[in-house]
């Protein structure tokens, strides 16, 4: 498939299942390997990573967090990989992950598929409005503590910058230099976070370690943790990303996920050790609230932390803007004064909605755990497991499928029982907190 081919996709009929494939508004085919390698990078050390000392390391200890993590990696980098070898299953190109969920399963999988991923890529950005929000109120917190602006007030301001930088960033291939920001970002609150992490390391006496609450309560957190696991080290739309990469697709995506899977996760890996251990299982789920420190230097901190996850947002609801570009006929120069209209309209609307529920259940921890539950642990693990079964079922051995078939009974049974977790975790909040709460 030629450049010219691939930006201006026709309409696609899959007639064993009666199945429209559409065209799309945005731009594919036009990324190196090496720039859509720093989107995944991007995506997995946001300023998320500021709270998996808390999250994840916490509820585990050091053993179950370390040795999670390093599952967690492994397993994620083989999902990832039989979703990247099926993009161009069946001689054609999947840009959209429900697109060759159709082409294997049929029109009901491909309806599925897109609810499961848009309520994975809606609430995955609420935690980044709640992320960014969080870092505002930090920034206010450092130099005027008096309760006058609540955290709801800075997610207000927080949906107000995402939705401006949606409107002027037309889709994902437009990021450019924007990639290049984002990964300085992430630079200045991962070395901060570090630095005064170990500053007071080496002055506490003392951390207490162990997993606290009771036997049950451990159980709910534990299973928590795992979805929060999973959560950590996917996007949810790895399709969609892998669409942006130029010929050949399998292999430079491969490449990508590499560098994602090695490099890439070696900042969060540091952060996340080392918050916990300054702080054991007194560590925030916001690591920045736990350092103390210089006020400029947790100013500069929060304020990168800020303006990373606005970056990293975009990046997350870019199916989302594309789903509406492509059904409402956005085409021509993104400066175009009727482009501009649609976008401020549809992408605002989307933000707003985002931002309000944002700011009404503002639990990031909770977040984390049931997107990973519902969304993360079907599309990343169950799903890739069943369709490369489906695809390459004369291809693969008994053993092979019976590795494959595992893989869905497991992950479908941990998808459950995070779940559950995840809503146990919410109902718990929800009584400890009020809607639109200053937490």
């Amino acid at each position: 498939m030629d450049t010219s081919e691939a930006r201006n996709r026709k309409v696609v009929s899959v007639e064993k299942f009666d199945l429209e494939i559409p065209e799309t508004a945005h731009q594919i085919s036009s990324d190196s390997w090496f720039q859509v390698a720093f989107v995944l990078t991007t995506g997995i050390n946001s300023a998320y990573v500021l709270g998996y000392s808390g999250t994840v390391m916490v509820p585990l200890g050091w053993i179950g967090g370390v040795v999670g993590l390093l599952l967690a990696t492994a397993i994620s980098l083989y999902a990832n990989s039989l979703i990247a070898k099926l993009h161009e299953f069946g001689g054609k190109r999947h840009i959209r992950y429900r697109d060759l969920a159709g082409f294997i399963y049929g029109k009901k999988m491909y309806r599925v598929t897109w609810g499961l991923q848009y309520v994975n890529l809606f609430m995955i950005s609420c935690g980044y409005i709640i992320l960014a929000g969080s870092a505002l109120k930090a920034v206010y917190v450092l130099f005027r503590d008096d309760s006058v602006m609540k955290l709801p007030h800075f997610i207000a301001i927080a949906g107000v910058v995402c939705a401006l930088f949606a409107i002027g960033i037309p889709h994902l291939s437009a990021l450019g230099i924007w990639l290049g920001v984002s990964t300085i970002l992430s630079l200045i609150y991962i070395v901060v976070a570090i630095v005064l992490s170990v500053k007071d390391g080496v002055n506490k006496p003392s951390r207490d370690y162990n997993i606290q609450g009771s036997s049950v309560d451990k159980i709910f957190t534990i299973t928590g943790a795992a979805a929060n696991l999973v959560f950590a080290f996917n996007t949810g739309m790895l399709p969609e990303i892998q669409a942006t990469v130029k010929q050949p697709v399998v292999k430079n995506m491969m490449k990508a996920l590499y560098f994602q899977f090695t490099a890439g996760v070696l900042p969060m890996y540091t952060v996340t050790f080392i918050g916990y251990w300054a702080y054991g299982s007194s560590t925030s789920t916001y690591l920045l609230n736990s350092v103390s420190g210089p006020l400029w230097v947790k100013a500069l901190a929060n304020i990168s932390a800020f303006l990373q996850s606005v970056i990293s947002l975009h990046i997350f609801a870019s199916p989302t803007y594309e789903f509406m570009d492509t059904k409402y006929g956005i085409k021509g120069s993104p400066l175009a004064l009727k482009n501009l209209l649609f976008r401020t309209v549809a992408r605002g609307s989307y933000i707003a909605v985002s931002t309000l529920l944002s700011a009404l259940l503002p639990f990031l921890g909770d977040f984390m755990s049931l997107t990973g539950a519902i969304s993360t642990f079907p599309l990343t693990f169950i799903l890739a497991n069943h369709m490369y079964v489906v695809a390459m079922n004369d291809k693969l051995s008994p053993v092979q499928k019976l590795w494959h078939w595992l893989n869905v009974c497991f992950f479908g049974l941990m998808s459950l029982a995070a779940a559950i977790a995840a809503v146990r975790l919410i109902a718990v909040d929800s009584k400890n907190f009020h809607v639109f709460a200053d937490v």
